[in-house]
């Protein structure tokens, strides 16, 4: 059992379990119908994405200094209680179930998604590989 990352919208793994949008807004030019068959994703969970105003940061960021200040912002986010009782939420349900979480950015190294699982890891997620 375990989280996997993902692009949303890239094709599914066998054991991936349910795709978890962690996105601010829906994917646009897709019809609602079309979440799910075009793997964008199962439930739209904004909660865990940066707020406009920090994701405007990410999206700028072109300096590891911007990046790092990006990085501040979204984990001072995360601590909030609701944002941090999810994610422990995340971690304990990836010890019984398969599930993915996800980002449309291309570069997870650049993207909320790649500092959303080392929160998920400090929490005791089980990660997949990969």
């Amino acid at each position: 059992m375990s989280i996997r990352v993902v692009k949303l919208g890239s094709p599914r793994t066998a054991d991936e379990g349910t795709r978890i949008g962690t996105v601010r807004r829906p994917p646009r030019g897709v019809p609602k119908t079309e979440f799910v068959s075009g793997n964008w994703y199962d439930v739209w969970y904004p909660n865990l994405a940066p707020s406009a105003d920090t994701m405007k940061m990410g999206q700028t960021a072109e300096t590891p200094t911007q990046w790092q200040a990006f990085e501040k912002a979204y984990r001072q986010e995360m601590k909030a209680p609701d944002a941090a009782r999810t994610i422990d939420l995340l971690a304990a349900l990836s010890q019984h179930a398969n599930f993915s979480i996800g980002c449309y950015c291309d570069n997870e190294a650049h993207c909320h998604r790649g500092i959303l699982k080392r929160l998920l890891v400090d929490a005791g997620a089980c990660m997949a590989e990969g």
